[in-house]
Parts: C-alpha cells; sequence; structure tokens
C-alpha cells in the first residue's frame, strides 16, 4: 500500500494533538461532568482513574501498535493481521459511524448554543424568546434540529475531504492552543464565584459511602467504565487509525501516555468548570444529559446575567464546539480510512473526497431519529425505538430514545467486546506485536511484565466484568 497516497502526520506534536483532540470531545466537557454529577463525584473520579491506569493506556498501545504495524485503520488492521480477525475490525468501523449519528446532533446543539449567545452579546435575543427553556424549546424544532445537524456535519466532511496533514493535523494544530486558553479562562471566571467550593469539594473529597453496596459498585464501575472509552476514544478505531499514519521513529509508548494522561487532565479541567459553577449557581449536579444544554445556559442567562453572562455563555460554548469537532473528525476518518485503504489495497486511486461524502450522507440519514424523537421526551415527530419495537415501557438504559439505543450497542456492547478480543489477541496469540512495533522506532520497550500482565489478565477481567455488568443492567 502507498503510505503517500494514505497520508501521514507532519510531525508528532501534529498526531499528539489531533489524538488528543479526538478523545477530548463532548466525551470530555459533556459525558464527563454529568456522569460524574449523577455518580457520585469522587467515587466516580476514582474509579475513572483507575480505569485509565489499568485498561486505558493499555488499550490506546495496543491500537497505536496495531495501525502502525499493519498500515491500516481499524477495519483492514485486523483483517491483515488474520482474516478470522476481521470480525473486530468490523465492530471498530460500525462503533464510530452509530456514534456519529447522535454525536454530530449534540455537535449541532452546541453550535445552536454557540451562535445564541453570540448575537445576544450584540443585544439580540438569540433564544427565541424561551430564555432558559430554550432546551426543551430546541428537542421539538425538527428543522433547526436538522438544520444546526447538517451545519456541523458538513464542518466535519470539509475537514476530513482536506485529508491526514493538510485537514486534520492543521485544524488540530490551529484550535487545540485556543480551546486550552478558553478552558482555562473560564475556569478561573467561574473558581471567583462565591459557593464555588462546593463544586470542587463535590469531585475531590472522598465518598465512600457511594459504594456501600455491592450494586453500587457496579454501577458506578459500569458508568466509569463507559466514560473511559468514550473519553480516551478506545475501542472505537480511532488509536488504530490515527496510528497507521504515525511513522515508524515515533515513540508509541510516549504517546500512547501522554495522550491519556492529557485527555484525562482536560476532563478534570471540564469537571472544574462546570460542576463548581452548578455549585455557585444552584444547579443540580446531577442533571444527566441535559447539564450541558439546559443546566449550563440557566447559569449563564439567569446565575450570571448580564454581559458577563452572555460572554462567558458564548467562550464555553464555543470551547464545546471546537472540542466537538476535533472529535468528530477523528469518527468520521475511521470510517473514510476504511474504504480508501481497500481502494489502495486493490491497487485504485483513492478517491477521499467522494468516499467522506457518500459517509457524511449516511450519517445524516442515521441521525435523523436523534434529531427528530427529542431525545425521548415524549409527543416528538418520530416514534422511540421501544415504541418501534412494540414494548410497553421504555427502559431507561437503552431504547427509551434513539442516542441511548445507538449508545448501547457501541459503548455498551461493541467497544468492550472489540477491547476484549484486542486484549486477548496481543496478549494470548499474537503476544510479540506490541513489544516489536514499540522497539521498531529504537526505543525500548519498557514495563513489559506490566502490560503483558494487563493485556493478557486485567484488561479481560474488567472488559468481562463490565459487558456482564452492562447486559444486566440493559436486558434483565
Amino acid at each position: 500500500m502507498d503510505s503517500n497516497k494514505r497520508g501521514q502526520w507532519g510531525s508528532n506534536l501534529g498526531f499528539l494533538l489531533a489524538s488528543v483532540g479526538s478523545a477530548i470531545g463532548l466525551g470530555n466537557l459533556w459525558a464527563f461532568p454529568y456522569k460524574m454529577g449523577k455518580s457520585g463525584g469522587f467515587a466516580f473520579l476514582a474509579l475513572y482513574l483507575v480505569l485509565v491506569v489499568l485498561v486505558g493506556i493499555v488499550l490506546m498501545l495496543g491500537e497505536f501498535a496495531l495501525g502502525r504495524h499493519t498500515g491500516h485503520g481499524a477495519g483492514g488492521a485486523y483483517a491483515a493481521l488474520a482474516k478470522k480477525y476481521s470480525f473486530v475490525g468490523w465492530m471498530a468501523v460500525i462503533s464510530p459511524f452509530l456514534i456519529l449519528g447522535f454525536y454530530c446532533v449534540l455537535g449541532g446543539m452546541v453550535l445552536r448554543y454557540c451562535l445564541g449567545f453570540l448575537v445576544q452579546i450584540f443585544g439580540v435575543d438569540g433564544f427565541a424568546g424561551q430564555g432558559s427553556s430554550f432546551f426543551g424549546w430546541l428537542l421539538y424544532s425538527p428543522g433547526s434540529m436538522l438544520i444546526f445537524l447538517a451545519i456541523f456535519l458538513a464542518i466535519t466532511m470539509f475537514i476530513v475531504m482536506g485529508g491526514i496533514k493538510g485537514g486534520i493535523e492543521r485544524f488540530s494544530k490551529t484550535v487545540m492552543p485556543a480551546l486550552a486558553v478558553i478552558l482555562v479562562v473560564i475556569i478561573v471566571f467561574v473558581a471567583l464565584q462565591p459557593g464555588a467550593i462546593e463544586g470542587y469539594k463535590f469531585m475531590f473529597l472522598p465518598n465512600p459511602e457511594v459504594l456501600s453496596t455491592p450494586g453500587d459498585f457496579f454501577e458506578v464501575l459500569k458508568t466509569a467504565s463507559g466514560q473511559m472509552f468514550f473519553s480516551l476514544s478506545v475501542g472505537m478505531g480511532i488509536n488504530i487509525t490515527f496510528g497507521s499514519y504515525l511513522s515508524k521513529d515515533r515513540s508509541l509508548q510516549r504517546n500512547a501516555v501522554i495522550v491519556p494522561v492529557a485527555d484525562t487532565v482536560f476532563a478534570l479541567l471540564a469537571g472544574m468548570m462546570i460542576l463548581p459553577a452548578c455549585a455557585a449557581f444552584g444547579v443540580d449536579y446531577a442533571q444527566g444529559p441535559g447539564l450541558l444544554f439546559a443546566s449550563m445556559q440557566k447559569v449563564f442567562l439567569d446565575g450570571m446575567g448580564g454581559m458577563a453572562g452572555n460572554v462567558i455563555g458564548f467562550l464555553f460554548y464555543f470551547l464545546v464546539f471546537i472540542a466537538a469537532v476535533t472529535s468528530s473528525i477523528a469518527l468520521l476518518e475511521v470510517c473514510t480510512a476504511f474504504i480508501v485503504d481497500k481502494q489502495l489495497d486493490k491497487g485504485q486511486e483513492p478517491k477521499r473526497r467522494t468516499v467522506t461524502g457518500i459517509f457524511g450522507i449516511l450519517v445524516f440519514l442515521i441521525a435523523i431519529p436523534v434529531s427528530l424523537d427529542a431525545l425521548g421526551s415524549g409527543d416528538a415527530a418520530i416514534k422511540a425505538p421501544f415504541e418501534l419495537m412494540g414494548l410497553s415501557e421504555a427502559s431507561a438504559m437503552w431504547n427509551d430514545c434513539w442516542l441511548d439505543f445507538y449508545d448501547m450497542i457501541t459503548e455498551g456492547l461493541l467497544m468492550p467486546i472489540g477491547a476484549l478480543f484486542m486484549s486477548i489477541i496481543l496478549g494470548w496469540l499474537l503476544p510479540k506485536l506490541v513489544k516489536e512495533e514499540c522497539q521498531a522506532s529504537g526505543h525500548k520497550f519498557k514495563g513489559e511484565t506490566y502490560f503483558k500482565v494487563c493485556f493478557r489478565i486485567v484488561v479481560p477481567a474488567v472488559m468481562l466484568l463490565v459487558l456482564g455488568t452492562q447486559i444486566k443492567s440493559f436486558f434483565f
């Protein structure tokens, strides 16, 4: 395969910024704070950090190594090892495709909030006269939902069409420093608000009572593990695909540590931005998925108010918008690379723009139900999954809305199953692959025993535990 036609990172910094950007996204700025809020604060954080060390870093190293070793994206990497592993590659492509089905809807909503606060700065009502009730109004506005879905998806497609160096890397190098600056500015502003200290206590003071029963422990473990997959972008093909564009002289181990550490720092900073703001302005931590929208809008409009609220609100949603795009381009690249690799394997000229455009159309189609079901609020323009399945009532875990349905298939099942098979392949069936790929750059493979134990025992055990808990909560 011609690597020049596939594309390659222009620098290790570009690779790192793109990888960190793919991991930050809505996983950190949307899911991490609300899941922490619903799962007891510090108890969730402690389990999350343990999972990052024992599972996240190990999986990321394995995915980087697999991608670079085979020179293929997620879909073709497993088949390049052996045809019998192809099904794992398919799972790694289906996951980001389905995730895009709800991710781009959320990204479009973020863009709408961003523009709303922007015009508010100039004295124009940006929220259709609804004020802090705008979230509910937007969910039942099919035209707005579809328009902003299309805009967000078009931005994502445009960047991916530019290729690895000219599209994804250039965008990441431009926006990631800006993202960090805006994040720090908002954190400092929030920290100066009266009452913000309670949010920090919620995040960082031990609260073992939250894990007092086995049921509570496994529920928090399930939530923390799902967040680890979503936040670190493991199990969804991104790291395999990005690793396939990495030259042999780059240190895989160093990169596989830097990305999870940077992502975890960003996740903590996101929590330090949102949860203290909720504490300062009397908003419940446990608001669920609406925390990013209804709750934070209330903070800026009703809590802060005035010009300060509008400016900080705009900066906040612009920050989330940037982070969302850095992840959506990574998700779409997995899909695009899958077909581009097939074209190159057949000796054909790759048609990146055409492939990206086709996948963009398909993503828009599967995103329509997410846009129109009002997140399961009832009386929506389209039926919820449980209604189409003929069930008498919804399960809050997976079939009450299309977002949860796609999330159940991906984060709930395909991603941990894929991680389980990958750990078995790299730990037991091809145990030398990771070591040889790490040493290919001339660097020593450090912590070999640690990684071997994690690949062979820790990761499979945790994945089986997580899968069992997921299946029980979904279906029993």
